[in-house]
């Protein structure tokens, strides 16, 4: 009879990525893979022409595992590129183990290692703590057997996927079909600068803005990162804070509640909503951020974030400055024009996106909870005598 359970160690090597330097990254060679572009919170891709270490060369196929900042299993299919720091590749080299099961058996263990944090922030995973994790271990036909039958639910969640997906289509459609296309000129359409309907406040860049000593992983203020705000607002995986005293010695750059954040540097356009939802009192931005400050009055955020969303294309296209790192100035956000209907169309509006978020977060929950339950049904089947 085989083993119950085996160490992570038992099965594999697990390759550290290099530590590439910033003057590394070109614009020619093959891609170099940071966490972010695995999440697919970043689309800043830097590339290496050079000598390098084959240990470090993924292909597709290859298993990788991010253990810093962010934990997360991915199977790689993009082509040959090269892996940052910070990411294992798994070479299968030891143990017997389909890799199929092995992803879904490792994304179960890190689900649960970052439950165990209990939402402090989880810098990283130590190599040798890492290998000592456990996963349940049955025989390889019945490995195989798992892989299938979570290879068959991920088919009907990526199914579900694609209706949320559709429910974001239907409402950039209800916008259009209500106001028009912001790309696109109408003579019958009001616009208004975006200084007309929302202040665009800078965080403090001046001599208090903070260093590395000045964070630390618990505190009074959360002191915004990049990851933060992603693609479909905040993310607060990963966190920084600085003290009470820090907070008070800086001037601009702190959220009320209602204020939305836009990044303008690096990956810019990604937009979050500080709402009374948001689980923290005392929040600033970063020097890569703006705030932006809605005039209520004016303008309702929901009508808000759908006509600048679809305007992010043409945004990054035409205004973006830069080249190494794009940047959207405030200077130029003070000349984008959108449409200002009459508030009580705005709100109309809104009731209708609130009624499809309902529905897109309901099915999030019950793929989620399904997902999870079903990965763990299906492991613990997979010791079962």
């Amino acid at each position: 009879m085989s083993k119950s359970y085996i160490k992570l160690g038992e099965l594999a090597s697990y390759i550290n990525g290099y530590a590439f330097k910033p003057k590394d990254r070109g614009s020619e060679g093959l891609p170099i893979i940071r966490i972010q572009d695995l999440t697919g919170s970043s689309n800043d891709k830097g590339f290496y022409k050079g000598t390098y270490p084959s240990k470090i060369e993924i292909n597709n196929g290859d298993v990788l595992i991010s253990w810093s900042a962010s934990l997360g299993v991915y199977v790689w299919n993009n082509g040959k590129a090269l892996l940052n720091q910070h990411i294992f590749k798994v070479v299968f080299d030891k143990g017997e183990i389909d890799k199929d099961y092995f992803v879904y058996a490792v994304q179960f263990s890190l689900h649960r290692m970052r439950q165990l944090t209990h939402g402090a922030t989880m810098k990283h995973v130590v190599k040798k703590d890492f290998e000592n994790v456990l996963i349940p271990y049955p025989s390889l036909k019945d490995q195989r057997k798992v892989a299938h039958v979570l290879d068959k639910l991920k088919e009907s969640i990526n199914k579900k996927m694609d209706e949320l997906t559709k429910l974001d289509e239907l409402i950039k459609a209800r916008f259009v079909e209500m106001f028009g296309d912001p790309n696109i000129s109408e003579k019958n359409q009001k616009k208004v600068s975006m200084t007309d309907v929302c202040q665009i406040i800078d965080g403090d860049r001046g001599k208090n803005y903070p260093h590395a000593n000045d964070f630390c992983n618990d505190g009074y203020c959360l002191f915004l990162n990049a990851k933060n705000v992603t693609t479909s607002g905040f993310d607060f995986s990963n966190k920084m804070y600085i003290s009470k005293e820090k907070d008070e010695a800086l001037k601009k750059g702190k959220l009320n509640r209602g204020d939305l954040v836009l990044t303008t540097r690096g990956t810019i356009g990604n937009l979050a909503f500080y709402s009374s939802n948001i689980p923290f009192d005392n929040i600033r931005i970063n020097s890569g951020m703006v705030i932006l400050r809605l005039n209520h009055d004016k303008i309702e955020e929901r009508f808000f974030i759908e006509h600048f969303k679809l305007q992010l294309l043409r945004i990054k296209q035409k205004v973006a400055s830069g080249t190494a790192q794009p940047q959207l100035p405030i200077s130029t956000m003070n000349k984008i024009k959108i449409f200002l209907p009459p508030l009580s169309l705005q709100n109309e509006f809104a009731n209708f996106v609130q009624q499809v978020d309902k529905s897109k977060f309901e099915n999030i929950v019950y793929l989620n909870k399904t997902l999870s339950s079903k990965i763990l049904s299906q492991l613990g089947d997979a010791i079962r005598d």
